[in-house]
């Protein structure tokens, strides 16, 4: 019909998608590229920070990089970051890298869609920015949309100590995976941020995509902490070696041991050990992932569950 031809003319994609993926599916490869080397970086890249936006790897990839994400299928390019090394960090002996994002560009869809796209985002993000994103400039939000094309699950992150208990969702997580350490970049203006930092230790759960509303109601416990685990309109269970609730019905739960923490920006980044990792039930997990690579998936008849 006409609407259909005339939608994306005047009315721009969906910055995010929220989406229901197999927890073991991998539809997106990420490779580092610098110097004539490469190393593929899948499980071993994430953002450590919005304002600035970093990224972050145990790969030594030198002073400037080219991040590329590939169809996992087709071995088509659908976007690119070039990164420039901003700093580095070392944990328990071991380095990682932080680089900041330079520029970046997605193929996801066809010129001059893609560019028109854009232009119309940019501008209700410019309309609209106090409540987006930290207020990230337009120009780093599409850098970041281009970094969930490697879709990011969302988990529940269970905080418990004596005199203080919370859960709430994130994305901003993922392995380093040849330093052994899993990353959690959780704004720093968190009520339980300080309490992270002090008992070191928090229990992440893979929820399920159909509790979608739940999980995004939990939102507002990043602002206030939770008064009473009973108080919850879902179920929980204790973790095996923490005894913190966690989502009795999560697809997957991991305690994680905090073994240091940096504010960079508008972000704490925690650095951490998997110290249990329980598989409990098999499913499809809610994830977010940038708009223009859902419509690049629709066209191809291969879009994922919307929820």
């Amino acid at each position: 019909m006409w609407r259909d031809w005339v939608r994306p003319i005047v009315r721009p994609l969906p910055q995010w998608s929220t989406v229901a993926i197999a927890p073991s599916s991998q539809g997106v490869t990420a490779t580092l590229h610098w110097d004539g080397k490469s190393a593929d970086v899948t499980q071993d890249h994430t953002v450590a920070s919005l304002k600035p936006l970093l990224i972050a790897t145990s790969v030594d990839a030198g002073h400037h990089a080219v991040l590329e994400y590939c169809d996992s299928v087709t071995g088509t390019t659908l976007g690119v970051l070039r990164l420039v090394r901003a700093t580095f960090i070392a944990v328990e002996g071991t380095p990682l890298f932080l680089y900041r994002i330079a520029a970046g560009q997605h193929r996801c869809l066809h010129w001059p869609r893609r560019a028109w796209n854009a232009w119309l985002q940019n501008r209700l993000m410019l309309k609209s920015r106090a409540p987006h994103h930290l207020a990230m400039e337009p120009a780093a939000v599409q850098q970041l949309m281009i970094a969930y094309l490697c879709p990011r699950p969302v988990v529940l992150v269970s905080v418990g100590a004596p005199d203080h208990q919370n859960i709430f969702p994130m994305d901003l997580i993922g392995p380093l995976g040849r330093s052994g350490l899993f990353s959690l970049a959780l704004r720093s203006t968190n009520v339980s941020q300080p309490v992270m930092r002090d008992v070191r230790r928090v229990v992440l759960s893979s929820v399920p995509a159909a509790m979608k509303s739940v999980v995004y109601k939990l939102s507002e416990h990043h602002k206030q902490a939770l008064m009473d685990w009973s108080a919850l309109s879902l179920p929980v269970r204790l973790s095996q070696q923490f005894g913190i609730p966690a989502v009795a019905e999560a697809l997957r739960i991991q305690e994680l041991r905090i073994v240091q923490s940096q504010e960079i920006g508008s972000h704490t980044f925690f650095l951490c050990r998997i110290v249990s990792d329980e598989n409990l039930a098999t499913g499809t997990q809610l994830h977010h992932t940038a708009g223009f690579y859902q419509a690049y998936r629709r066209r191809r008849n291969r879009a994922f569950a919307e929820v």
